[in-house]
């Protein structure tokens, strides 16, 4: 038994597994230290990854050489592509998952890592000397030392679950809570606050009137969660179902709002907009006489349903009430309630890029502690932290991710610059440069960055170069195959279109909305046959990536124009260069905001709330600029 380690990640939620899956990957020895090393990857709400934005984060973590989106695959037992009826910007992945096969599959691919140990226990105090985190010591009275640590606990922090007036503590419904670290980390400076979070019921699929719902089917087409053409669905797919609240569902949540802990003043935290509560759906819109549910099973096998929609931390009568309200769900048998929870979180703007905090070296932050919510947002952060205190162990740079570049680098800079008022969660809307953060290229913009720091290996790197190399000779083919009118306009006509008046190059005609290489294959042979000599297991991804690339490209010309003009600002440095407290022309805002974020660039001060136009000409001034 071992006592000292490079890197300690305290915590196997979504951050933890992600950071410490890196860290040992990358060379250096890890310790995984978690509570129950049968909870590993637990998928505490619902049992689903991505969705709008966050698919594209998975798809990022995997293109870095993460593994969420290999163990989505091998987990998955429904997958959808949303927003298909939008631009490929839009377009985000969802994989229902076997809750349990998914944590499994994670334990398994840690347990099979190099480097990498697992402890099981409870850290309840870091080790700090001078300054930078040299350790830690647990509840069981076991110290182990470290060159770096990864706090990754969630909401298991001073966790407080509210079910109507009942209150527990604990990190998840029955798993015990954690304390010590908040208080240490306040008395070191750091600034401390409380969210809320919640749950939906879990149903017994065996009490549910499937005649009564309306089905929905998963696609069984090429898309996945990994680039890597290994990576597949092997379990059996299973269908979700939707049902919907009815105005009686509504009189009985309202007959229960005096026993909200939302409404009767025992939650104070800060929860959810995005996300609320059955009970808020009902206050915030009293005129809606129906909310959509979606009942999506747990697993492969198992009658568990999760009710995605009906998140609630009412009395569990008023619960089972309500539910029986729902024709579909009048006979319902329920697993355990729904409940609310509070943690403990700290305010990320304590934090740089690479997710260290500022006031203890060498001490990174991922997940829920920095007041996220969501496991692809944990997933992504522990990613980077795992990388960064890696690179931090082994003497090297630092490795970061810029708005244009991925999500996960929004998700970063967003939380470190803005700080956050509520849970953050990734929107598309909260990306400037959509059209370049596609879930289908996420290989193009992040492989190359993976493999430079040896997260990525070579035989995935030998498939990212064979995949684009051929996009590339398909784009080229189609740029200089001339078509003839005569050859063509039968076909165009057939399907409504206008005839062409002279011959033209392929590339023209998949410009067409109307027109796809799939379909001008069946017209053109030569296409046909061109398409018949891209490798199989590429082939789908190849001629969709060159589709895009076609249709899109001076949309996708014009945002990389306006995000190369902004780097010019990205590329101004101004950490500790100004005492911001005493440039008196700046608003006193601004200096405040800026000496409590001391930004990286220009760039990053401009994103600052507070800090306006007047004041970044003032900075851009000193700067020589």
């Amino acid at each position: 038994m071992r006592f000292d380690y490079d890197v300690i990640v305290i915590g196997a939620g979504h951050a933890g597994c992600e950071a410490a899956s890196a860290a040992a990957r990358l060379g250096v020895a890890t310790l995984l230290i978690t509570m129950d090393m049968n909870k590993i990857a637990q998928m505490s709400c619902n049992p689903a990854v991505g969705g709008i934005a966050k698919g594209q984060i998975v798809r990022e973590i995997d293109a870095l050489g993460g593994m969420m989106g290999l163990i989505t695959d091998s987990s998955a037992i429904q997958f959808r592509m949303l927003n298909r009826s939008k631009g490929p910007a839009m377009w985000s992945p969802r994989s229902q998952c076997d809750r349990m096969k998914f944590s499994a599959n994670w334990r398994d691919t840690l347990e099979r890592t190099p480097n990498l140990f697992m402890w099981q226990d409870s850290v309840n105090e870091l080790v700090v000397s001078s300054g930078r985190v040299v350790g830690v010591k647990t509840e069981l009275g076991v110290s182990f030392s470290a060159k770096a640590v990864v706090l990754t606990a969630g909401t298991f922090l001073n966790g407080l679950i509210h079910i109507g007036r009942k209150q527990i503590h604990g990190g998840r419904i029955s798993e015990p809570v954690s304390t010590g670290l908040t208080e240490q980390l306040r008395s070191l400076g750091f600034k401390v606050a409380r969210m809320k979070t919640g749950t939906p019921v879990r149903i017994d699929g065996r009490s549910i009137d499937f005649s009564l719902t309306t089905v929905q089917e998963g696609e069984h087409d090429f898309h996945k969660f990994s680039f890597l053409p290994t990576s597949r669905r092997v379990l059996d797919q299973r269908e979700c179902a939707i049902v919907y609240t009815n105005e009686r569902t509504h009189q009985v949540l309202r007959r229960g709002l005096p026993d909200s802990p939302l409404y009767n003043g025992q939650i104070q935290s800060i929860g959810p907009r995005y996300c609320p509560s059955i009970e808020t759906k009902i206050v915030t819109f009293p005129d809606k006489t129906e909310h959509q549910l979606f009942l999506e099973p747990e697993g492969e096998t198992t009658h568990e349903y999760y009710l995605n929609g009906f998140s609630s931390s009412l009395p569990i009568d008023i619960q089972i009430e309500a539910l029986r309200t729902i024709p579909a769900l009048k006979d319902v048998q329920i697993y355990r309630p729904g409940y609310a929870i509070e943690y403990d979180f700290f305010d990320p703007t304590q934090l740089n890029h690479t997710l260290e905090t500022k006031l203890v070296k060498s001490l990174y932050f991922a997940g829920q502690v920095n007041g996220t919510t969501g496991y692809e947002e944990a997933a992504g952060q522990g990613l980077i932290a795992g990388i960064n205190s890696a690179l931090n162990v082994k003497g090297g740079g630092e490795f970061t991710l810029s708005r244009d570049e991925a999500y996960i680098g929004v998700l970063i800079d967003d939380l470190v610059t803005k700080g956050v008022d509520e849970p953050y969660r990734m929107f598309t809307s909260r990306a400037e440069y959509r059209i370049l953060l596609r879930q289908d290229d996420a290989d193009l913009r992040l492989t190359p960055r993976g493999y430079e720091i040896g997260l990525v290996d070579d035989d995935r790197y030998s498939w990212f170069t064979k995949k684009w190399q051929s996009v590339d000779d398909l784009v080229g083919f189609l740029s200089d195959f001339n078509i003839k009118a005569s050859i063509i306009n039968p076909s165009l006509e057939k399907m409504g279109l206008p005839p062409l008046r002279q011959g033209v190059k392929l590339i023209d005609l998949v410009r067409r909305p109307q027109l796809t290489i799939a379909s001008l294959a069946e017209i053109v042979p030569a296409l046909s046959k061109r398409l018949g000599e891209i490798e199989p297991e590429l082939a789908s991804e190849v001629v969709e990536a060159a589709e895009i690339r076609v249709k899109y490209e001076g949309y996708i010309e014009r945002e990389r124009a306006l995000a190369d003009k902004m780097l010019r600002l990205e590329n101004i440095h101004i950490k500790n260069k100004f005492n911001y407290s005493e440039i008196t022309a700046l608003s006193t805002e601004a200096r405040q905001k800026l000496e409590n974020i001391n930004p990286d660039t220009i760039a990053q001060a401009s994103r600052i709330p507070g800090v306006s136009p007047s004041d970044i000409s003032i900075l851009l001034m000193l700067s020589g600029r």
